[in-house]
């Protein structure tokens, strides 16, 4: 009797914790069944939020449901990341995060209310975009071998622009001048906007860009493009060699973007978002959306992604302290 009675309390206790955890089952088998979140760290209508949008509208098609993007802005991207990753892990709030995110600002910033890897869970790459490394004509260098020969000949009198302290253009450049073992001398500016005025006018010489910021100008003949600095040719200046095959081997620095979701995100909705997301990137005209964006699909499932994000953050920590790159 007495046994009978310690099995029915038992019951009774655990009944509460059973109908919660057929609860949550039976919402992850059902999701999504309402509109999606995908937070974006930067302002409408840049780089970012063009691939947050063309993704967005892929992921609602295959998923049955919108996804709507939220520009959270400001503090080169700190913003938007604090919010995700203190969102509700229900699976209606992703991220676009990037090297900015995941890999940049960790390293470069003192105090940083979010931590890349345990407040986060990568669900897939989406694209890296590699930049350019651009001359003004005036230098009179269309190679890299000729940029090389001249900083070796001139130490320290190269000067090269960048969109800010910490920004990929600076971090490409300096991977490239410590990779090469020549001195350049960092010229930063508040954005890409000034910092191309200045390429532009002859101000400053030397610059690594996004394809897309100087595409115009490179086909205008206002830039010379030495080379592209990813491991493959970008399709947009197929003429331009990379600069692991123009006399620096083994360079690679691209920026890179991928949807992640805050942590402790049940399993099986991260499943289904990579399986989107890889259905997504197969589509051609997502891929030749990306082209034209001056970018490559990726892909990718969550393990990819992680790894991606590791070796990425040590990277960017090790070149740092080779520069003497301290937080602020």
């Amino acid at each position: 009797m007495q046994l009978r009675r310690r099995i029915l309390l038992h019951s009774l206790a655990l009944s509460p914790w059973l109908t919660r955890a057929n609860a949550a089952n039976a919402a992850e088998a059902s999701w999504p069944t309402r509109p999606i979140r995908l937070i974006v760290p930067f302002a409408a209508g840049g780089g970012n939020d063009t691939l947050a949008r063309l993704i967005a509208e892929n992921l609602s098609q295959v998923l049955g449901q919108r996804v709507i993007v939220d520009n959270r802005g400001g503090a080169g991207g700190v913003v938007g990341a604090e919010i995700a990753a203190r969102a509700d892990a229900d699976g209606y709030t992703l991220f676009l995060g990037g090297v900015g995110s995941h890999a940049i600002n960790p390293v470069i910033r003192a105090k940083l209310s979010y931590d890349p890897v345990r407040d986060f869970l990568p669900i897939s790459l989406i694209a890296t975009a590699p930049l350019v490394v651009v001359a003004h004509p005036a230098l009179g260098i269309r190679t890299i071998s000729e940029l090389l020969a001249w900083a070796r000949r001139h130490p320290g009198q190269l000067e090269y622009a960048s969109n800010g302290v910490g920004s990929s253009s600076h971090l490409a450049a300096e991977l490239f001048a410590t990779s090469a073992g020549v001195a350049m001398t960092h010229i930063p500016y508040k954005g890409l906007g000034p910092a191309m005025v200045d390429l532009l006018s002859g101000q400053v010489k030397l610059m690594f860009s996004s394809v897309i910021a100087i595409l115009p100008f490179v086909q205008a003949g206002r830039l010379t493009a030495l080379a592209v600095t990813g491991m493959t040719r970008s399709p947009l200046l197929p003429a331009v060699s990379t600069v692991n095959e123009s006399g620096l081997p083994g360079y690679s620095a691209s920026s890179w973007y991928g949807i992640l979701a805050p942590a402790h995100t049940a399993a099986p909705i991260i499943a289904k978002v990579s399986t989107a997301i890889q259905t997504s990137l197969g589509r051609a005209e997502v891929k030749t959306q990306l082209i034209n964006d001056g970018a490559e699909a990726m892909g990718g499932g969550p393990d990819v992604f992680a790894a991606h994000i590791r070796a990425e953050l040590n990277r960017v920590r090790n070149l740092a302290q080779r520069i003497g790159l301290r937080p602020e």
